[in-house]
C-alpha cells in the first residue's frame, strides 16, 4: 500500500519549497517528505534511495520519483552516481571541515544584520522555532529537534533580508545535518540552548555586535563537537525510515 504523504510541519516550510523550485505537485511532496526525513536523521548517510522502492512507498511512478531525487541531488543532500542509482550524500572529513568553517564566516555576520533588522513580531517566530525544538526534545525526538534547530539558523537569516546569504545558509545547514548524522560525538544532536537564549537576548536587545560575537562562539563549538574519523553507514531499510513521514 502506498504511503500518505504528509505535509512537512517544520516552520518556514514556504522557503524550503523555493529552496527546491518546484511546482506544487506530487514531485514536491515527495521531495520534501525525502528532504525532512534526511534532516531527521531518519535516512542516513549513504543509504540508497531505489527509484523503485521509493515509488512504491508513496505510490509514484518512476519519473516523478527521479524528478524529486533530481531537485535533491541539487540541494546536496542526494547523490546520483552513474549506473548506481541515488544514495542519500556522504559528506567527507574535509567536506565537513569546510561546512562548517563557512558557517563560522557567514553566520556571525549574519546575527549582526539580524539584530540591526529584528522587530517585535520576528522575535515571535524565532521563540516558536525555539518552543517547537523543545517539544520535539521533550518527547525523545532528536532528529526533529536537531532540524528545527538548523530551521532557527535559517530563520535568522531569512530576517537579515540577505538574499545570497540566506540561501547559502540554507545549503550549509542542510549538509551540517548530514555532517552531525556521522560524525557527532556528543550524546546530544542538537544546538546548545543557552546559545540560542543568548542570541534571543541579544536580538531582543537589538545588540548586533553581541549577536555576532554569539553565533561566532556557538558554530565553533558545533565544529569542536564533530569526531572527525570515518563511520560505518548504519543498517536499516527504507520503508522502516520513512514510515513516519
Amino acid at each position: 500500500m502506498a504511503r500518505s504523504i504528509t505535509a512537512p510541519d517544520g516552520l518556514g516550510a514556504a522557503a524550503t519549497h523555493e529552496t527546491f523550485q518546484l511546482p506544487p505537485g506530487r514531485t514536491l511532496d515527495i521531495c520534501l517528505n525525502l528532504h525532512n526525513a534526511i534532516l531527521e536523521h531518519r535516512l542516513a548517510p549513504g543509504m540508497k534511495l531505489s527509484e523503485d522502492e521509493v515509488g512504491d512507498i508513496y505510490g509514484a511512478s518512476r519519473t516523478v520519483v527521479r524528478a524529486a531525487l533530481q531537485a535533491l541531488a541539487h540541494s546536496g543532500l542526494v547523490t546520483i552516481a552513474r549506473n548506481r542509482g541515488a544514495f542519500v550524500s556522504r559528506p567527507g572529513i574535509r567536506e565537513a571541515q569546510e561546512v562548517f568553517e563557512a558557517r563560522a564566516l557567514i553566520e556571525p555576520r549574519i546575527a549582526r544584520l539580524a539584530a540591526d533588522a529584528m522587530t517585535a513580531s520576528d522575535l515571535k517566530n524565532l521563540k516558536k522555532h525555539l518552543d517547537a525544538e523543545h517539544a520535539a526534545l521533550a518527547s525523545g525526538d532528536k532528529g526533529k529537534a536537531l532540524a528545527l534547530s538548523g530551521a532557527f539558523h535559517i530563520a535568522i537569516a531569512d530576517i537579515a533580508d540577505q538574499q545570497v546569504l540566506s540561501q547559502m545558509v540554507r545549503s550549509l545547514i542542510s549538509r551540517s545535518s548530514l555532517i552531525i548524522a556521522l560524525y557527532w560525538r556528543r550524546a546530544d544532536t542538537t544546538c546548545e540552548s543557552h546559545a540560542h537564549h543568548a542570541l534571543m537576548k541579544a536580538f531582543s536587545e537589538k545588540d548586533g555586535p553581541a549577536a555576532e560575537e554569539i553565533q561566532k562562539s556557538h558554530i565553533i563549538d558545533l565544529h569542536s563537537g564533530l569526531d572527525l574519523r570515518e563511520k560505518q553507514d548504519p543498517k536499516s531499510s527504507l520503508a522502516d525510515a520513512l514510515k513516519s513521514g
